[in-house]
């Protein structure tokens, strides 16, 4: 699974330009799938098997990032944020503009802190107060490589930290499309299993609307990542996640503004789990939102599922994640969609 982890993480794909990354997973679901197409909205859906059921799994392509607002005389960029991203973690990183015709690197500079007032420096830098240096001389110059509405990605990387302990861009939520394409490999029930791999999650979980009225499905499960709690300052009663201890089943989101799963799901999931000795984790989260939030709102209402592997600083530059957890959420993933298959 290692180099499909390297090429998804490091690939672009900043919210509404997730070209890259949909190429990937439309190379790789065609190994699988027997149809695999994308959409009008930018998803990629493929499918695989048939039967009077239907079953749909969503993990969404896009990252956090930038996009270019504003070139000053001088040269530099302005930017705007897409996607929720603390502002600190801005400061001094190195990004890639990407546009039509080449990568441009740039730095995310800021007023050094020598020259700042003392009122100053008690207050975090706001981004607006930020600005990307590309090296360029004027605007002219900046203007000849990058143009407005490029969008920008933290500098790629990948690697590990110990033997099972990966780190990369974009951890959120490319390991959950890494985990989707593993399923659909393994997946084998008599009925319409769709992968989609979604558009515009970060920014209102656009991509599972569309692909989940298009689909209508009997049953769905989402796979995102989630907070690991197993850092300094984050409280156990935050977030009790811990890497390595498996896949965490996600039974509400933000406080129940996102989904709140159905009895018989989170007895379905839990049920699976154990029988199966798959090692798993509870999640009940006040904060955030996956594809399950909109899944299960679609139509009628689709009875959904969310399973999520935990992470390290998502919506920053680098996320960290267990390998072991990732292969949980797919065991899970292939036992629960048995089950609600053979129950009929």
């Amino acid at each position: 699974m290692e180099p499909l982890l390297r090429e998804l993480l490091t690939a672009p794909g900043v919210s509404g330009y997730e070209g890259d990354v949909a190429k990937i997973m439309e190379r790789q679901l065609r190994k699988s799938c027997q149809e695999v197409q994308s959409d009008s909205f930018g998803n990629v859906i493929a499918r695989k098997g048939a039967g009077p059921k239907k079953i749909m799994l969503a993990a969404h392509m896009d990252e956090v990032g930038l996009l270019v607002k504003h070139i000053t005389r001088e040269g530099f960029i302005h930017f705007i944020k897409i996607g929720g991203i603390d502002d600190r973690l801005l400061l001094g990183q190195r990004v890639v503009i990407k546009t039509r015709t080449q990568d441009v690197c740039g730095i995310i500079g800021v007023k050094p802190v020598h020259l700042q007032k003392e009122e100053d420096k008690k207050h975090p830098v706001k981004y607006e107060d930020m600005f990307i240096d590309i090296g360029a001389s004027s605007k002219d110059d900046a203007a000849e490589k990058v143009s407005l509405a490029d969008p920008v990605i933290f500098e790629p990387n990948f690697g590990k930290l110990s033997d099972k302990l990966y780190y990369g861009k974009a951890a959120d939520d490319r390991v959950g499309c890494a985990a989707l394409l593993k399923i659909m490999e393994r997946i084998n029930v008599p009925a319409q299993v769709y992968a989609v791999a979604t558009a515009q999650e970060e920014v209102g979980l656009k991509g599972a609307r569309t692909s989940s009225f298009r689909i209508n499905p009997d049953f769905a499960i989402a796979i995102d990542t989630t907070i690991a709690g197993d850092t300094p300052h984050i409280k156990e009663k935050e977030s009790p996640l811990r890497l390595g201890n498996g896949v965490a089943i996600t039974l509400i989101e933000a406080a129940g503004r996102g989904i709140i799963v159905n009895e018989k799901i989170k007895q379905v999931l839990l049920d699976t789990a154990k029988k199966y000795s798959i090692t798993h984790q509870v999640a009940v989260l006040e904060g955030g939102m996956t594809d399950g939030a909109m899944i299960y709102m679609n139509r009628e209402g689709i009875p959904t599922a969310v399973l999520s592997v935990p992470c390290r600083y998502v919506h920053s530059p680098t996320g960290v994640f267990h390998i072991e957890d990732v292969h949980a959420a797919v065991e899970l993933a292939v036992k629960v969609i048995e089950r609600v298959v053979g129950e009929g």
